[in-house]
């Protein structure tokens, strides 16, 4: 496991670099051959990607299906070639990359001091809304993670993540670190779109039972911090759009666990408008039905 996560390592800084000389206009441009191997050639998480679609939209027809299959694997491979050329950006650099039309909105609810929770999800480039926000606004988030199956991949993912003063948060001990967090009138940023555990609640989402995670609804009802859900929008021009939006909790039922459910069930419901508009930017290829 060792060498092979060595090798692994390797080829992605390889290619990182290769991208940084070749330029992100040019590595841009070959991200539907890279869409086509993955795709036709190497068909990984395909099979995943197409059941998913028919999952959210009973009524399209094949072909549209897999036009939409394959244009969210070129989303990927953009939103991958972005990544691995963050390294060469400069600050004025990724500034520039997410306009976010009310960043207003962030300052405002951090003046609050009540700490502020940013939800984003897997769409469009969700790396970039994190970095790019923390640094127009001057403010560093604390970002929660996951780590990748490679341990080198996730040091390099996190010296990427930290460059411009942001702060990482691993998943494994996420609530205590971000409840201290928000505790301390922090800004902590997190996405929380994928697939919960079997034992977790449900919440609607196109129309099925789908499990979610609760750390958002619990920690914004645990310490008052509002949430903001802030949805990065590939542009014709490869910037990337954003508005944030304060998802309510106001006017919940009595119990705590349907609070829970209330306020998952709403930030669900805010990110499936989205990604009706441009499914093909969301990331299908996890089994978010599985249960």
């Amino acid at each position: 496991m060792l060498m092979k996560n060595i090798f692994e390592y390797i080829c992605f800084i390889s290619l990182s670099r290769l991208i940084r000389i070749l330029g992100i206009n040019f590595s841009r441009r070959l991200s539907p051959v890279l869409a086509g191997l993955f795709f036709y050639l190497i068909p990984i998480r395909k099979t995943t990607t197409i059941e998913n679609l028919k999952n959210a939209f009973p009524n399209f027809s094949n072909k549209k299906i897999k036009k939409i299959a394959f244009n969210c694997f070129n989303s990927f491979c953009i939103t991958l070639i972005e990544i691995l050329y963050m390294p060469g950006m400069k600050e004025r650099e990724i500034k520039k990359q997410v306009n976010c039309i009310n960043t207003e909105l962030i300052k405002s609810k951090f003046d609050e001091q009540k700490g502020v929770i940013l939800l984003s999800a897997h769409y469009g480039n969700w790396e970039y809304v994190a970095t790019s926000v923390a640094a127009q606004l001057g403010i560093p988030f604390s970002v929660v993670v996951k780590a990748q199956r490679n341990p080198y991949v996730t040091d390099w993912m996190n010296k990427v993540r930290t460059k411009w003063n942001n702060q990482i948060i691993p998943i494994g001990i996420s609530i205590r670190q971000t409840y201290q967090r928000l505790k301390d009138k922090k800004i902590v940023a997190m996405v929380a779109d994928q697939r919960g555990p079997q034992e977790a609640i449900k919440v609607i989402f196109f129309g099925k039972d789908v499990s979610v995670h609760t750390g958002p609804a619990i920690l914004a009802l645990k310490t008052g911090a509002p949430i903001l859900y802030g949805i990065p929008v590939r542009q014709g021009d490869f910037s990337y759009k954003t508005v944030m939006t304060e998802i309510s909790i106001d006017n919940l039922p009595e119990s705590y666990e349907e609070q829970i459910k209330e306020v998952s069930q709403r930030h669900m419901a805010y990110l499936e408008s989205y990604i009706r508009k441009n499914p093909e930017q969301w990331l299908w290829m996890h089994k978010r039905w599985k249960h």
